[in-house]
C-alpha cells in the first residue's frame, strides 16, 4: 500500500507509543502538520521551540517515555539547540523531528536553511539527515531505539520538505514495518561482567569508611529500589547528586543527601573522607568533586556506568564495571551475599559516629526572618514542602532557589524531581513543569523558579492555560541574579556588577492574570502558608506565587570553585564550631 512520507511520520511515531508531542508548526514542517489533525497523539502548542525541547525533557525525566519535540527549520531548529544540549549532558531521551528546506535547495542559503545535523552534532547522541521519504519509518525506529538504549540521549531526525510532501512524487512509496536495527557500531554493552562485579563485591568488604555515591544513572536504569537493597545490606550511607535527588529517599536512615558544591556538610565530607567510592551512575562531575587532585584523596573507587567514556575521564577507578546499573547492582548483590554479606565486613562503628557527629554539629541551618527582611527562601520551600502531597513532582530552574530547593525539599519518591544539572540552563523550570503535567496529569506540579530564570520562558504559561495543564510556579523573587550576586559578594569584594533585577518590573501577579492564569504576591511570612493552599486547591488553570525573598541571602554550604571539598563553607554562625 503507498503511503507519503508525512503519513509515514505520524505512523512511525505512533508505532513508538508516543502520546505528546511538543511543538510548533512552520513552513518546512508543515506537510507533517497536516495529517497530525487525524492522529490519537496529543500536539501541545507551544509558544517558542526552546520551550517545546524543554518541555519534551521534562516529560522524559517525570514518566522515563522518551520526550518529543516537533519544529520547523532554521531559526525553530537552532532554538531547539539548548534543549538538545541540556538532554546530551543530563543523559535525557529525547527525539526531536525539525523541518529542513527542500532536498534540492540545500546548501543554496534558501529561507529558513540551516545545517541542522552539523550544528547539532555537538549535542545530540546521534542525528540523521533524511533524503528518501522510504527511510522515514526506519529512521524513526532507530532514533527511539538510540534516544532509550545505553545512555540514554537525544537524537534529531531533520525532514526535507519534499520527502514528506504529499504533493511531491518524491514523498510516495511502499508503506512497511520496519523491524531491527542496522546501526554499526552502535552495540550498548548492558550486562556488566561477573569478575569485575567480584572485584568491586571484595573491596566493599574491606573498606572501613565506605561511601555509596549514586548519581542520575540510577533513575535512567529504573535502579532505585535496587539501590536501596545494597545500601541497607551492607549498611552503608548513600549520598544522592543534583540528578539522583529521590533515587534513594531522603528519609531513610542511612540517606546523607545531595553532596557537591553546595552539598550538605556531611554528604561533601563523607565523600571527602571516604575510604570507598561506590561509584553508581555518576559521572565525577566538577560540581561533586571541587577541585579534582584533592577529591576524596585517601578513597579507592569502584565506578559502575552504563558508558565506558566515562572510566578514568575524571577519577581514576581502581574497578570499572560497564554495564546497566541497575543489573551491576543487582550483581553485587549476589557477590556480597556470597562473601557472608554484611557479617564479614570491617568494623565500621567509628565511621558511623562521625558522621552522625558530622550530621549533629552542621545541619542545613538558616537564621530565623526578622522584621524588615523579605522572605527567606528556605522558610518557602519548607513550606510548600509541607504542604503539598509527598508524590509532587518538582521541576526546577538554575541558580539559589535551584540549590535551595534540593536542599530542603524532601524527596522520598523517584521522578519527582527535574531539574537542569549538566547545562544548567535558566528558564528550564516552567516549561519542563508543563511537560512533566503532561506525561502525570494526575500528580501535583511545581515549579520552583528565580525572578532572573522567569523571565526567560514565563510565556509558556500560555501554553499550560490552553492546553489544560495546571502547573503551580513559585517565583523566589529577590531582585536579583541570585547566585551571580552571591558569587560578586564573596568573591569580587561586593562589587555588584549587572545582577539587580526589578522586583516590580514586571508585575508577575499582574503578569500572571494576563495569561490566564492565577496570580498571588506574598510579602509577609503569615501569608505563606494561606498562599500555598490556595495554590495547592486550584486545579482548573496553572498559578503563580510572587514569594517576596531576601535579597542578601547566600546558599550555604559552599565549596569556592578552585577549592577542594575540605575548604567548604558552612553558615557564618557554623563556621566557629569547626576550629
Amino acid at each position: 500500500m503507498q503511503t507519503n512520507g508525512g503519513k509515514a511520520l505520524m505512523k512511525s511515531l505512533e508505532a513508538e507509543g508516543v502520546e505528546v508531542i511538543f511543538g510548533l508548526p512552520g513552513g518546512a514542517i508543515l506537510p507533517v502538520y497536516d495529517p497530525l489533525i487525524d492522529s490519537p497523539m496529543r500536539h501541545v502548542l507551544v509558544r517558542h521551540e526552546q520551550g517545546a525541547g524543554h518541555m519534551a525533557e521534562g516529560y522524559a525525566h517525570a514518566t522515563g517515555r522518551p520526550g518529543v519535540a516537533m519544529v520547523t527549520s532554521g531559526p525553530a531548529a537552532t532554538n531547539m539547540v539548548t534543549p538538545l544540549a541540556d538532554a546530551m549532558l543530563d543523559s535525557v531521551p529525547l527525539v526531536c523531528i525539525t523541518g529542513q528546506v527542500a532536498s534540492g535547495s540545500i546548501g543554496t542559503d534558501a529561507f529558513q536553511e540551516c545545517d541542522t545535523t552539523g550544528i547539532t552534532m555537538a549535542v545530540t547522541k546521534h542525528n540523521f539527515l533524511v533524503t528518501d521519504a522510504a527511510d522515514i519509518p526506519q529512521v524513526i525506529h532507530d532514533a527511539f531505539h538510540i534516544a532509550t538504549t545505553g545512555r540514554p540521549g537525544p537524537v534529531l531526525v531533520d525532514l526535507p520538505k519534499d520527502i514528506v510532501d504529499p504533493n511531491n512524487p518524491k514523498s510516495h512509496f511502499e508503506d512497511y514495518d520496519p523491524t531491527g536495527h542496522d546501526l554499526p557500531g552502535y552495540n550498548p554493552k548492558v550486562e556488566p561482567d561477573l569478575e569485575d562485579i567480584r572485584a568491586a563485591a571484595a573491596l566493599i568488604m574491606e573498606s572501613k569508611r565506605p561511601v555509596i555515591y549514586s548519581g542520575g544513572g540510577i533513575l535512567k536504569a529504573r535502579a532505585a529500589d535496587a539501590l536501596r537493597e545494597l545500601a541497607e545490606l551492607l549498611d552503608v550511607h548513600v549520598v544522592t547528586t543534583l540528578m539522583n535527588r529521590g533515587g534513594f529517599p531522603d528519609d531513610h536512615p542511612l540517606c546523607l543527601g545531595m553532596p557537591g558544591m553546595h552539598g550538605n556538610y556531611t554528604a561533601v565530607t563523607a565523600l571527602q573522607e571516604s575510604d570507598l567510592l561506590i561509584t553508581l551512575g555518576a559521572r565525577f562531575d566538577d560540581r561533586v568533586t571541587g577541585r579534582v587532585d584533592g577529591f576524596a584523596p585517601g578513597a579507592k573507587v569502584i565506578h559502575a556506568d552504563i558508558d565506558p567514556a566515562e572510566f578514568h575521564k575524571v577519577r581514576f577507578a581502581d574497578v570499572a564495571i560497564q554495564g546497566d546499573v541497575r543489573l551491576t547492582i543487582e550483581g553485587l548483590i549476589r557477590a556480597i551475599r556470597e562473601l557472608c554479606g554484611t557479617g564479614a565486613q570491617p568494623d565500621r562503628s567509628a565511621w558511623k559516629s562521625t558522621v552522625s557527629g558530622w550530621q549533629e554539629r552542621f545541619p542545613l541551618f538558616y537564621e530565623p526572618w526578622q522584621e524588615g527582611q523579605g522572605l527567606k527562601p528556605q522558610y518557602v520551600l519548607e513550606q510548600l514542602r509541607d504542604r503539598s502531597p509527598d508524590d509532587t513532582i518538582v521541576a526546577s530552574g538554575v541558580g539559589q532557589h535551584q540549590m535551595w530547593a534540593s536542599q530542603y525539599w524532601k524527596f522520598n519518591h523517584p521522578y519527582t524531581w527535574i531539574n537542569s544539572g549538566g547545562l544548567g540552563t535558566m528558564g528550564f523550570a516552567v516549561p519542563a513543569a508543563i511537560g512533566a503535567k503532561a506525561g502525570m496529569p494526575d500528580r501535583t506540579v511545581w515549579a520552583v523558579d528565580g525572578d532572573g530564570c522567569f523571565q526567560m520562558t514565563n510565556q509558556e504559561l500560555v501554553t499550560a492555560r490552553n492546553e489544560n495543564l495546571p502547573i503551580k510556579v513559585a517565583v523566589l523573587n529577590n531582585g536579583y541574579l541570585g547566585m551571580v550576586r552571591q558569587w560578586q559578594e564573596l568573591f569580587y569584594d561586593e562589587r555588584y556588577s549587572e545582577v539587580h533585577l526589578q522586583p516590580d518590573l514586571p508585575d508577575y501577579k499582574m503578569l500572571a492574570e494576563a495569561m490566564g492564569c492565577v496570580g498571588i504576591r506574598v510579602e509577609a511570612p503569615e501569608e505563606v502558608q494561606p498562599a500555598i493552599d490556595r495554590a495547592n486547591e486550584i486545579d482548573d488553570r496553572p498559578v503563580v506565587i510572587d514569594f517576596r525573598t531576601e535579597a542578601s541571602e547566600n546558599v550555604y554550604p559552599m565549596v569556592p570553585a578552585g577549592k577542594t571539598n575540605s575548604d567548604v563553607i558552612v553558615h557564618p554562625t557554623q563556621e566557629a564550631t569547626r576550629k
